[in-house]
């Protein structure tokens, strides 16, 4: 990372405190194996498939961290400019709107201002992963049955995320000289979320020009399908 970057992404700007694995651990192990495989410069694609001999669930476990923890960082660049003024509606451009629902206080899908949606989502992430019985730590202690699902669902909000700063943000984004780290964000959570199947691609509607842009992410032929939905609101649980 560079020194313009390093000034951009500090730990001051972190918009939740970053999750770490615990030295000794096999997730540790996986971590800086998936680090050391984006560090080397190797192909995205092929760093984000499955090591041959681990678990799915261990594997799928380290990225939704990472990202939760990196996706943070780049939210917390730009919070400042994301107000109920600016951003009355947590949305993704014109055609896609964003609903809270939970378990607790939103029973029903709810329009909320991005910023207010942001932390929910981010409190109800770090709920998830601070859970010992979804998010093990200690080794032997297996994970869920519906612990892929789970993460999903983590996996699908954060991904709204990156929705709302490109669209509304992306040009604070520029001024900061952070574009190029972001689209890499970008890039690895969009491999490793296609490569394990784990976002519908209905919901990777809203970026589909970004991808086809970017990188080559997939042919144009391949990705125009997706424009064709109507337009509708993105609400509660994906």
């Amino acid at each position: 990372m560079s020194i313009a970057l390093k000034q951009v992404f500090n730990k001051d700007k972190t918009f939740r405190p970053k999750r770490k694995f615990e030295p000794g651990t096999q997730r540790f192990e996986l971590h800086k194996r998936a680090q050391a495989s984006l560090n080397s410069g190797v192909d995205l694609k092929a760093a984000v498939q499955l090591p041959s001999g681990e678990d799915q669930n261990d594997w799928v476990a380290v990225h939704v961290v990472d990202f939760f923890n990196r996706i943070n960082l780049i939210y917390g660049t730009i919070c400042e400019f994301c107000t109920e003024r600016t951003c009355p509606v947590m949305s993704g451009g014109p055609k896609y709107e964003y609903r809270w629902q939970d378990d607790h206080k939103y029973k029903k899908p709810t329009a909320l201002p991005a910023p207010q949606y942001m932390n929910l989502l981010m409190d109800w992430i770090e709920v998830q992963i601070n859970n010992e019985d979804i998010f093990p730590t200690c080794v032997g202690v297996p994970f869920p049955k519906n612990f892929l699902q789970i993460c999903k669902k983590i996996l699908c909000r954060l991904f709204r995320v990156f929705v709302h700063v490109y669209i509304h943000h992306f040009d604070r984004v520029i001024v900061m000289g952070a574009e190029a780290h972001v689209n890499t964000c970008y890039k690895h959570f969009y491999y490793f979320v296609t490569e394990m199947n784990l976002i519908d691609r209905k919901e990777l509607e809203p970026l589909v020009s970004v991808t086809v842009q970017q990188s080559h992410l997939g042919h144009p032929q391949e990705l125009s399908h997706l424009s064709q939905y109507t337009t509708r609101q993105m609400e509660g649980f994906c």
